[in-house]
């Protein structure tokens, strides 16, 4: 076991994320329509989130990918995510980044049936991470900004162990991995598994490069505490 990492154990489900959309309401209005309203397509695991029926087609330099979905409820910055094998085909340089950094982030442009949205900023590769609430932290002895090694793929003949995973904590979580679709295919995955935590590690040594900021739940340390 590296010297890094401490051991704990547990287990959580597979949330495979590809590439989607988030948006302001705003924008929302500019691409769908001013008296659009979010329509429910299904819900997702985490609460209060669900995958909407509008899809948007992404443009890139040098590609477009269609049908890129919107996952609701309207966020304060939009957010574009892609998985690096879309950022290729689009023909631009979205940066590795945790979920809503997207200050100079790649360019993108969005087309909807209402209209047409040109963000200068706002295109990432999304950061993997487990969601957990605070009592499943606690349970796990993780906290706030704190990196796990784990284990994907048992049985599926392409076994991968992911480092690094941050850990997004927050009492209306439920624990969910999620990680995008190139990293997902890459351990066989099909979102119906069952994945196992292998340790905390210390934070990765370029990890300001990433996490400019700090994430931190309000009063989560009190949280932990309890």
């Amino acid at each position: 076991m590296p010297a890094q990492e401490q051991a704990l154990t547990g287990k959580a489900p597979v949330g495979i994320d590809p590439r989607h959309v988030h948006l302001t309401q705003e924008h929302f209005g500019l691409l769908f329509g001013a008296q659009a309203k979010p329509r429910r397509l299904k819900g997702v695991r985490q609460p209060g989130y669900f995958a909407g029926w509008e899809t948007v087609k992404l443009i890139g330099p040098k590609g477009e990918i269609e049908h890129a979905r919107v996952v609701h409820p309207w966020r304060p910055v939009t957010q574009v995510e892609v998985t690096r094998t879309d950022a290729i085909a689009l023909g631009i340089k979205a940066p590795l980044r945790k979920s809503g950094d997207v200050a100079g982030s790649a360019a993108i442009i969005l087309v909807g049936p209402a209209g047409t949205l040109e963000l200068k900023e706002g295109c990432i590769v999304a950061w993997r991470h487990i969601h957990m609430s605070a009592e499943e932290a606690r349970s796990l002895g993780l906290g706030p900004n704190d990196f796990v090694r784990i284990k994907a793929g048992d049985g599926s003949g392409r076994e991968v162990i992911f480092e690094y995973v941050w850990v997004r904590a927050a009492p209306w979580y439920c624990l969910e991995f999620h990680l995008d679709t190139d990293e997902a295919n890459a351990a066989g995955l099909k979102g119906v598994e069952e994945i196992e935590i292998l340790g905390r590690q210390e934070a990765p040594a370029n990890y300001r490069e990433f996490f400019p900021e700090e994430y931190e739940t309000p009063g989560w340390r009190d949280l932990v505490k309890k």
